[in-house]
């Protein structure tokens, strides 16, 4: 019987029979190193998020078993008081609410636009158009603030006088006054600072949609917004909603602007017009310079529940993101 062939040794230099042999991977080299810089950068952002949440975790606690109400249903805010008072309910109500109405107000004008600039504006008009609009992110929020304390809040007064006088049969609208300082300034003020990074992140989206998904639909005889509506829309889905989220997170967190526009009333009403409202981070921001030993712990005990909150919008958004991917890739 012959022997078998022996494969050459891929360290001699012979050539096998398929015109030679692929040369071996380097042990170190640039992938590699990118490779651990990117894995170390992730691992970093995992480090620092759980070092912020055990710190707030450990400062919070003694405030918290100091306070002599419960944190969360209790509405008054006096932690420096004998003894403290104090609870996260009011606070954590209006950061919600400001940040809804924030979102109501500039989701669809945001939308409007991004599609506009996409599928309907002249290219040199998109362009110019676009950088006007995403100017608006580079603005301070505390311009934004002064802005809405000043100027803005004389339209929002006149704006809230006519819905209490023909709407105010309704919950949200009720009240004799005065009005100002409220949720409706504050979430007004919110939805202009939003709108730059959903308009931003949806016209991105909106660009990204397969030419030939759209194509199809007007080879197929659909007018422009059908075509939208049918092609567009949907394969943006995901995009949008993360580019909703972002806003809710940039609107959850704001201080300055807020901590400017509401009247610092602790209490939960679905009242949007009249004087009042207070939002966590503007608590913050208002309290933390007098605060002392108890106030700086219940301050960083809000502070935490801010953090869950925009924690567990983050997953949300992740998770629904998450359940599109498989219609935009296969739509891709």
């Amino acid at each position: 019987m012959a022997d078998a062939p022996v494969p050459p040794d891929p360290g001699s230099g012979d050539i096998g029979p398929g015109g030679g042999w692929l040369p071996r991977r380097k042990g170190f080299g640039a992938e590699r190193v990118f490779g651990t810089i990117t894995m170390l950068a992730g691992t970093m952002v995992l480090v620092i998020i759980v070092a912020i949440t055990v710190f707030l975790i450990a400062k919070a606690i003694p405030a918290i078993k100091a306070d002599t109400a419960n944190f969360i249903t209790e509405t008054d805010w006096f932690p420096n008081q004998t003894p403290p008072v104090f609870g996260i309910a009011a606070l954590a109500w209006g950061t919600l609410v400001t940040s809804v109405i924030a979102l109501l107000v500039a989701v669809p004008v945001a939308l409007g636009i991004a599609l506009y600039l996409s599928h309907y504006a002249h290219r040199r008009i998109a362009t110019a158009f676009g950088f006007l609009v995403d100017l608006l992110a580079a603005v301070p929020s505390v311009v934004f603030g002064l802005w809405g304390f000043v100027v803005f809040i004389e339209p929002v007064r006149t704006f809230s006088v006519w819905l209490n006088k023909y709407f105010g049969w309704l919950p949200f609208f009720g009240g004799d006054g005065p009005f100002g300082r409220s949720f409706m300034l504050g979430g007004l003020v919110l939805a202009i600072m939003v709108l730059p990074i959903v308009t931003a992140l949806s016209r991105e989206v909106f660009t990204q949609t397969p030419t030939t998904n759209e194509e199809a639909a007007l080879s197929l005889g659909a007018t422009r917004w059908e075509m939208i509506r049918t092609a567009v829309l949907p394969y943006g889905r995901a995009g949008v909603i993360a580019a909703v989220m972002l806003g809710l997170g940039r609107a959850l967190g704001e201080t300055i602007a807020l901590a400017l526009t509401l009247g610092f009333v602790n209490e939960v009403t679905v009242n949007v017009i009249q004087n009042g409202g207070n939002s966590i981070a503007a608590n913050i921001a208002n309290g933390f310079g007098e605060a002392g030993d108890v106030g700086r712990g219940a301050l960083i005990a809000s502070g935490l529940v801010l953090f869950l909150i925009t924690l567990v919008v983050n997953v949300i958004a992740r998770a629904v993101i998450y359940r599109r991917r498989g219609f935009t890739e296969s739509a891709a």
